[in-house]
């Protein structure tokens, strides 16, 4: 996952024999030549920002591997790309010198708002504009709020969460029941589905649903819960679109809709803003069909300034209460 110190590197790193003894002995500048060539990309540019000859940087580098055990950086052609480890480091040293600047900020007198980070992973299920609905109230708080979204697949969003990398997982349906994290569900609201289509398929509008009969559709993944509902849908209404595209990604999926590829299912609350972003109005509802969305807390009651904002956020943009947190499987609701 892009931005998220992967797991496994940082298991390996605490798991050395010596790590302890190596953190003892860190040596900041080490971390500080390392930091430049991350940031340049080469020995060579980092040499000119810091104004020091290239074997000085190419041994303070030699030294660091050395001191970790691991490589840092792999060439690729005339460029240096990092290893695992070195994105995990990489990660660290971000933080150790943003705080070496604020304290120096604060020994010269100047004052330092620092904004508290909140860091947040999407599921890849979860439609950006959504996303972004529930979002963004957290950044009109009066405290500044550092905010860091970060997507991928639920299991690693959750596997992320139950060390602490994440403050909070948005995603489609609740925490399963036979997931290893000690983690809580809370039901941010639901929104019915509708089947949406560009100015070229509007015509399928009269006699829906059965007019989906062999029209061209988008879908989303088969692994999903909304593709589950849909299907259930057709079968139900004995309909059998041609299905044309299925996509990982809601946005790249309303993005194939608005080309007028197929129609495509989309959630109604989000109908305004579908019309003006990809030009394609509702032609008719998946009767039966809701899309949940979640909060994945290790928190039974939400406590973050940040995540308590998204939370009331949720209760306007769907219009509903929000029930118990639930642990593991959904709370049966009648």
């Amino acid at each position: 996952m892009e931005g998220l110190r992967d797991q496994d590197d940082v298991v390996q790193l605490s798991a050395r024999p010596d790590a302890a003894a190596y953190m003892r002995d860190l040596n900041y500048h080490h971390l500080r030549y390392f930091w430049a060539v991350a940031r340049e990309g080469s020995i060579a540019r980092a040499c000119t920002s810091l104004h020091v000859a290239q074997p000085t940087i190419s041994g303070q580098l030699r030294e660091l591997e050395r001191s970790i055990g691991d490589k840092l950086f792999t060439k690729v052609g005339r460029h240096l790309q990092l290893t695992p480890t070195g994105r995990t480091v990489l990660g660290y040293c971000d933080e150790i010198f943003a705080l070496g600047r604020e304290l120096g900020e604060t020994l010269d007198g100047r004052p330092v708002d620092r904004p508290a980070p909140v860091v947040i992973g999407i599921s890849d299920m979860v439609s950006k504009l959504i996303a972004y609905r529930l979002i963004e109230p957290a950044l009109r708080l009066p405290k500044p709020v550092l905010l860091r979204c970060l997507e991928d697949r639920p299991e690693r969003l959750f596997a992320a969460l139950a060390v602490h990398d994440l403050d909070l997982v948005l995603c489609d349906q609740p925490l399963s029941g036979q997931a290893s994290v000690r983690a809580y569900s809370h039901l941010l609201g639901e929104s019915r589905v509708g089947i949406f289509a560009a100015p070229i398929h509007r015509k399928l509008r009269k006699g829906f649903p059965k007019s989906l009969n062999g029209a061209p559709m988008l879908m989303p993944a088969a692994s999903s819960e909304a593709r589950r509902s849909l299907d259930a849908w057709c079968e139900h209404e004995g309909i059998r679109p041609r299905l044309v595209g299925e996509f990982q990604d809601s946005a790249l999926l309303a993005a194939f809709g608005r080309a007028g590829v197929g129609v495509f299912p989309a959630p109604l609350v989000l109908t305004t803003e579908v019309r003006e972003m990809y030009n394609a109005e509702p032609i008719g509802t998946v009767t039966g069909a809701r899309l949940s969305y979640w909060a994945v807390s290790v928190e039974r009651r939400l406590t973050h300034p940040a995540v308590v904002a998204i939370s009331r956020a949720a209760r306007l943009a769907f219009d509903q209460p929000n029930p118990r947190p639930s642990r593991g499987a959904p709370r049966e609701r009648g």
